[in-house]
């Protein structure tokens, strides 16, 4: 029998409900893991005395181990690679950085040192985004909500984490349920991260970008755009044949209308795909309607499997200036 996480939540609390014990122990529980990372079962305080036999029966403190950890050489990024309770292999990242540094919408940024943590949701990707190494992996399996959560456990044991995004491997939202539950468990005791600290990454799962405000008020939402016309995109990103631009930005403006958050816009630059002058103003009058965050990033060629080259710096500069000579400054902001 596999054991469970002890972060996933919905399957611990059914396991105590069942056995009479009232779930109010669970954050307690939680809260012992994360300071006492090599505890047993029977060394947490204060539990039901029907809580023992349970969890070490059915429960690991955690189902994932910590299998390597590789820190680049300005020590900036954390690297952690995390082997999974079937064997597979997920990535997490620890990135580092100064709020300080650097202007934000032409203006002196606030704040100090900060680490943020890219999380996995899935083992592979069935987008198939041509310009992901994960998406050439093809999809293998969802991470349980414990999954999930146990990257933030591993990392928060490496560097205080201030803000999670879910940006590493999967589209978050072909496992929503998980990453839903997993996004809880993150803004409860005693993690207590606010969800405006909380982004989640999508390639624009229209159903449930709708359904998402809903179930996480506050969240931030990023989509990857990429291409400022529905032809490019299916060319770079198959899955979007499903999900047509119109009808995206169609779930965008009714998510901004209800949350009243800006919606962050990651733009990867594509030599000679989507970086022409004529895409920049496409970009501009795509967006114009809503209040984003554009993030135009550099592609990071994957070896041989590359189709595609990085735009040089004149034409990514040139592509800036585009979008903030002619779009409103009030809308739409660059990182």
């Amino acid at each position: 029998m596999a054991y469970k996480s002890a972060f996933d939540f919905s399957v611990i609390k059914s396991e105590f409900e069942k056995a009479g014990i009232k779930h109010q122990f669970i954050p307690l529980i939680w809260k012992h893991v994360l300071q006492n990372p090599n505890c047993q079962w029977d060394e947490i305080p204060s539990l039901p005395s029907a809580a023992y036999p349970l969890l070490n029966s059915k429960f690991k403190l955690s189902t994932s181990a910590l299998h390597s950890v590789i820190n680049s050489n300005d020590k900036v990024t954390t690297k952690l690679l995390i082997k999974l309770q079937n064997g597979e292999f997920v990535e997490a990242v620890i990135m580092r950085y100064d709020t300080r540094l650097g202007k934000y919408d032409g203006k002196p940024r606030t704040g100090g040192p900060r680490s943020t943590l890219c999380i996995s949701s899935q083992v592979g990707c069935k987008m198939g985004c041509k310009f992901c190494a994960t998406g050439s992996m093809g999809y293998k399996s969802n991470l349980s909500s414990g999954e999930i959560v146990e990257q933030l456990v591993h990392a928060s044991r490496i560097s205080t984490i201030r803000n999670v995004v879910f940006m590493g491997m999967g589209e978050p939202l072909n496992n929503y349920a998980s990453v839903v539950e997993a996004i809880r468990v993150m803004t409860a005791s005693p993690f207590q991260l606010s969800p405006k600290k909380i982004t989640v990454s999508t390639v624009g799962i229209i159903h449930a970008i709708n359904k998402l405000q809903t179930d996480i008020p506050n969240l931030n939402l990023a989509v990857s755009l990429h291409a400022p016309v529905q032809d490019i995109r299916c060319q770079i990103m198959p899955a979007a044949r499903a999900f047509p631009l119109e009808r995206l930005m169609n779930a965008l403006r009714e998510y901004q209308n209800n949350s009243q958050q800006k919606i962050f816009i990651e733009y990867i630059m594509l030599d000679g795909v989507n970086d022409e002058e004529q895409q920049a103003h496409q970009l501009g009058k795509l967006l114009e309607t809503l209040i984003v965050v554009i993030n135009l990033i550099p592609f990071n060629p994957i070896g041989t499997l590359s189709h595609f080259s990085t735009s040089n710096d004149q034409k990514v500069t040139r592509f800036q200036k585009i979008l903030r000579g002619n779009y409103s400054e009030s809308t739409i902001l660059l990182n």
